[in-house]
């Protein structure tokens, strides 16, 4: 916890193995995210897992009597709550009742580029014809792998809803960008409770039920996203915000269906299809120029 409250000045160790962690953990939330959506409703899913998150955070900082965000921390860290939790996690949850998990990697594909143009827009970092190129073949790669999914016929709204979660995820992360480096902790506590208020508010007007989980298949995809995902790959993310280039960390939107495909062969003994594994050449091809692409104007 320590690193992450000073991610101003993080080694490369550190920035590469919270790279890894979330790219390791990201491989398998989107499936689990499924999974528990067959067993409670998905805005009330979300909401569960933000409460406990939030508590679990508050309690931490509460016993290490550490101080809460204020100031320019606090706003930067309620946009981010707001934005990556309290209309990113209903946006996708909800999609994710109807849309395929290959065309929701798809659309989070785009993530990279649309990282990079928030970056120049704020003035973070530099535009250049590197970063463009590998975000394009990434997302080229991408659309290789998931290509028998691409022409299943979809509902636009779900569709549209997804697409708008990756845009809104981006978007908090820019804002908590432009903030001032802050730790994780405090980040995350403010905005898995915002992420939780909001999401109970959209459960509410969307008329949800609203059962607790007592049976195994409604209660360990709440446990394991609120552990592996809320306090383990969004903790990482928000340090890496502060302690890397948002273009480069962009890139795990990319790896994360890689990782998914290769546990899916590991562990499910899925069968890889040569377009697959064309598909994910080309993904670390992208991956590889963006990476090398120049570095930023800040952070």
């Amino acid at each position: 916890m320590r690193a992450m409250s000073e991610s101003g000045h993080a080694s490369s160790a550190a920035r590469v193995a919270a790279f890894a962690g979330c790219c390791a953990i990201w491989g398998s939330t989107f499936l689990v995210i499924r999974l528990g959506n067959q067993s409670l409703p998905p805005l009330w899913a979300a909401c569960l897992r933000l409460i406990l998150a939030s508590a679990f955070l508050w309690a931490w900082m509460a016993l290490r009597r550490r101080a809460p965000p204020h100031g320019r921390a606090l706003v930067a860290a309620v946009q981010y709550g707001v934005c990556q939790f309290g209309l990113n996690f209903p946006l996708l949850y909800w999609g994710e009742t109807i849309v395929p998990s290959g065309l929701s990697a798809v659309f989070y594909a785009t993530t990279p580029i649309t990282l990079m143009l928030l970056a120049r827009g704020f003035g973070l970092e530099r535009l250049s014809a590197g970063k463009v190129a590998g975000a394009l073949v990434a997302l080229f790669g991408i659309v290789l792998i998931f290509s028998s999914e691409l022409s299943a016929r979809v509902p636009w709204p779900p569709l549209l809803g997804i697409f708008v979660s990756t845009l809104v995820a981006a978007l908090g992360s820019s804002l908590l960008k432009r903030g001032p480096v802050q730790s994780s902790v405090g980040v995350n506590a403010v905005g898995c409770a915002i992420g939780a208020a909001l999401c109970l508010l959209w459960s509410v007007l969307f008329h949800e039920p609203h059962p607790l989980p007592v049976t195994a298949a409604a209660l360990l995809p709440v446990l394991y996203l609120t552990a592996a995902g809320s306090l383990g790959a969004f903790m990482l993310w928000t340090f890496l915000v502060h302690a890397a280039p948002l273009s480069k960390i962009g890139y795990i939107a990319v790896i994360t269906p890689l990782v998914a495909l290769a546990l899916g062969a590991l562990i499910g003994r899925e069968r890889i299809a040569p377009l697959t594994l064309v598909g994910a050449a080309v993904v670390l091809v992208g991956v590889a120029i963006g990476l090398r692409a120049p570095g930023p104007l800040k952070g």
